[in-house]
């Protein structure tokens, strides 16, 4: 008999919704359980959310958002969440040298399945397995 495995909540912080909306039904896809948020605010209230998340994927680029302080506030948390900035090349230019324990995955425009990969190797590494595919 196969023991049960912790479902993987992942929130996804972006602020264009259709880009928001494709993340969540292709991370849905590969068996993980997704929140939403739109912004730095929304994020923050999932971030203490009874319901733990394994990671965040977000989009640095949040109007409301003091991402130096925002990843702060992150890294303080007990316990920690694993961050992965969806974004650009050069917005990781941008913050890439300021910020630390941050993983960048750059968007590619229709694919996301460096997004995949790399979220298949950081759970494979830390012990625990992808979700199994519905």
């Amino acid at each position: 008999m196969r023991s049960v495995e912790k479902k993987i909540n992942v929130l996804i912080t972006e602020r264009n919704s259709h880009v928001r909306d494709y993340l969540k039904r292709e991370m849905e896809a590969e068996g993980y359980v997704v929140h939403l948020a739109e912004n730095g605010h929304q994020m923050l209230k999932y971030v203490y959310h009874s319901d733990p998340l394994d990671v965040i994927i977000m989009d640095p680029d949040l109007l409301d958002a003091d991402v130096p302080g925002t990843l702060k506030v992150l890294k303080d948390r007990i316990p920690p969440v694993i961050v992965v900035f969806h974004t650009f090349e050069q917005d990781w230019e941008e913050y890439g040298k300021i910020l630390d324990d941050v993983v960048f995955v750059e968007k590619r425009g229709n694919s996301i399945e460096g997004l995949k990969q790399v979220m298949a190797n950081m759970f494979n590494a830390k012990g625990k397995n992808p979700p199994d595919r519905p």
